[in-house]
C-alpha cells in the first residue's frame, strides 16, 4: 500500500509529478526567455488539479535546502527554520488563484505562530520584484518570500517527491525537516489549518 493517502478525489500518481514538473520547468524556462519585466498578468501556467496528500511520518522525504534572497531584500533559508513546522507556499502576484487565497495564507500565518509554526514563501515568475513586493504589501504579508524569478528553487524539490508542480502550490514541512503534506490548489483558512494542525501536533 502507498505511504500517501489523497485527503481529496486524486491519488497521487508518480507519472502525474514527473509530467507536472516537466510542465514546470518548461513555463519556467519560457519566462526566462521573455523580454518582458514581468510575467503580471500571465496565464500561461500550471494550474492545480486540487489535490492535497499527506504522507505518514515514517515514510516522509527530506526537503532541499532552499534558500537565497527575499523579496524585502535580505537573506532566509529554510534551514533556519529547522525544529519548526515551516509552510510553503509557492505564487506569483500575477496568479489570480494565488491573490486569492493570500488572505487565508496571512490570516493563518499569524494564527499559528504560537504553535511554532512558520510561513515562507516562494515567489515565482514576477521578473520585476517590485510587482511582488506590492502583492505582501497589498494582502498583509509579513513573513518572507524568496525571489524565484526562473523557478530555479523549486526545481530542487526532486522528481518523484511531494514537490510543488503548480500555481498555486503549499507545502507542510515538519519539524525534521520533511515534505509531510502538498497542496495543489489555493487553500482556504480551513483548509489550511486542516493540513498544518495535525503536523504542528506532532511530537
Amino acid at each position: 500500500m502507498s505511504p500517501t493517502r489523497a485527503l481529496r478525489r486524486r491519488p497521487f500518481r508518480t507519472a502525474a509529478v514527473l509530467a507536472g514538473t516537466v510542465a514546470l520547468a518548461l513555463a519556467a524556462a519560457a519566462c526566462s526567455a521573455s523580454s518582458s519585466g514581468s510575467s503580471s498578468g500571465s496565464s500561461n501556467f500550471v494550474g492545480g488539479n486540487g489535490e492535497i496528500t499527506a504522507v505518514k511520518a515514517a515514510d516522509r522525504q527530506a526537503a532541499p535546502d532552499i534558500s537565497g534572497k527575499t523579496v524585502a531584500g535580505s537573506q532566509v533559508s529554510l534551514a533556519q527554520y529547522k525544529g519548526k513546522v515551516v509552510v510553503v507556499n509557492i505564487w506569483g502576484s500575477w496568479c489570480a488563484p494565488c491573490r486569492a487565497e493570500a488572505p487565508n495564507l496571512a490570516a493563518v500565518a499569524a494564527a499559528d505562530q504560537a504553535k511554532g509554526v512558520q510561513f515562507l514563501g516562494i515567489n515565482t515568475r514576477d521578473l520585476d520584484v517590485s510587482n511582488a513586493a506590492r502583492f505582501d504589501k497589498t494582502f498583509h504579508i509579513t513573513y518572507p518570500s524568496l525571489f524565484d524569478p526562473y523557478g530555479k528553487l523549486i526545481l530542487r524539490f526532486p522528481k518523484g517527491s511531494l514537490n510543488p508542480q503548480s500555481l498555486p502550490a503549499t507545502l507542510v514541512i515538519d519539524r525534521q525537516g520533511r515534505v509531510a503534506v502538498r497542496a495543489l490548489k489555493a487553500l482556504s483558512e480551513s483548509e489550511l489549518h486542516e493540513i498544518v494542525d495535525p503536523v504542528a501536533a506532532e511530537k
